[in-house]
């Protein structure tokens, strides 16, 4: 479908508006800057497209897969005078996740993508998925507390959309309960505008070096092995949405090096790392306009909006309520979207093999909202194995060592 550029822009808006809610929501929870989120989102999409050869309409925001570990890097640094502390040393972490994952397309380039899914099958990812949607649920609670009517009015608006939402309204659960959110704190007089009236028109983005150490790589880095099997789902899922084969042009390698590197690059400049966006493959589905220049655009305007001021200071006036409210039902629906791999993966819970993996995964995963009283830790002196990063490296461990259980004869 050939478009002239002024649909092409409304059009890229339309995608820009779609992935808004989810990308800002990593930073405004973890502490990172909104700003160099937008702007590192913006620029990891072109650099994406730069690399897969222009040919996949994709967008890449915030991954949620890694708040988790970046809010777990972050107690673990923090001090009474900055809090703060240890985001220098999640964004190092970041830059080594990406390279995982340029690691990994190197070895799909020489191998075949089929060694993927060898490592990490549905019956590791899907309960580790869960585990990460569940460990935030504390986060969200603590967020919501402080008034409850407030995020319940967000809640019930994500909800509604959700499920009554009609075109591209369907598109944009999380930003309409956000507005709906705002609007009553703006009655309720819960809403400080100050900050919005002296912010500039225009301000860069606050960016922020990486530090490193191996204390946090080894916390930040194993979510990428979960994170480039989400990858693999989605771009299966946009090219039959598209009707064409990704894996094959410009290839998986491409697209998971694509991925990776803006992650690094996102890492490198102190934004949260990247991923994906099924937000705007549901776009693309309801609109039919598969261009994938419409996505290099919504980068551009990614881009835009990190260095609107006035912009910035609207959303970190947004009440703390409103967003732990949309962040319950977020975290819940991540949780659902690993019990979702499993059960279209048909993973057979009879099997004894299988429950096994995934009830180890599950309880060492979950131990670590436990904090300073997990016991799920092994300290190998230079290096601490604990919480995601642990299970899924036993999940791992446990798919290869244990044997595929045979059908009886009857």
């Amino acid at each position: 479908m050939e478009i002239d550029w002024t649909k092409r822009i409304l059009f890229g808006f339309q995608h820009a508006l779609a992935m808004f809610g989810a990308t800002v929501l990593v930073p405004y929870l973890t502490g990172l800057d909104i700003s160099v989120a937008l702007f590192t989102a913006g620029v990891g999409t072109l650099l994406f497209h730069l690399i897969t050869k222009r040919k996949v309409p994709v967008f890449l925001g915030s991954s949620f897969a890694f708040i988790t570990p970046i809010l777990s890097v972050k107690a673990m640094y923090a001090t009474p005078g900055d809090p703060d502390a240890g985001l220098p040393y999640a964004t190092g972490g970041m830059i080594v996740a990406g390279l995982v994952y340029a690691l990994t397309a190197g070895l799909i380039k020489v191998f075949g993508p089929d060694v993927m899914k060898k490592l990490l099958p549905p019956v590791v990812v899907g309960p580790i998925i869960i585990t990460i949607g569940l460990t935030l649920t504390p986060v969200a609670y603590d967020m919501a507390k402080d008034h409850w009517g407030v995020a319940i009015i967000s809640m019930l608006t994500v909800a509604l959309v959700t499920v009554f939402g009609k075109g591209i309204y369907k598109s944009l659960p999380i930003l309409l309960g956000v507005g709906t959110g705002y609007a009553a704190s703006l009655l309720l007089k819960l809403v400080d505008v100050q900050p919005i009236l002296d912010a500039g028109f225009l301000a860069l983005p606050k960016f922020m070096g990486p530090k490193f150490s191996l204390d946090a790589i080894t916390v930040i880095a194993p979510i990428a092995l979960v994170t480039m099997v989400e990858h693999l789902g989605d771009i299966t899922t946009i090219g039959a949405t598209v009707e064409k084969d990704f894996i094959a042009d410009p290839g998986l390698h491409r697209t998971l090096l694509g991925d990776g590197l803006a992650t690094s690059l996102a890492g490198l400049l102190g934004g949260p790392s990247n991923t994906t966006y099924s937000e705007n493959t549901g776009v693309l589905a309801v609109t039919k306009v598969y261009d994938p220049s419409v996505l290099r655009v919504a980068g551009v305007i990614a881009i835009l909006m990190s260095v609107l001021g006035k912009f910035g200071a609207l959303v970190s006036t947004i009440p703390t309520p409103v967003m732990g409210g949309i962040s319950i039902i977020l975290f819940g629906m991540i949780a659902s979207v690993g019990m979702r791999v499993m059960v279209e993966s048909r993973i057979d819970f009879s099997s004894g093999r299988n429950m096994l993996i995934a009830a180890f995964v599950l309880t060492i995963g979950m131990m670590s909202v436990l904090g300073d009283n997990n016991p799920a830790v092994i300290d190998l002196g230079f290096i601490e194995l604990k919480g995601l990063s642990l299970a899924t490296i036993v999940g791992i461990i446990l798919n290869l060592i244990l044997p595929e259980e045979k059908p009886e004869s009857k």
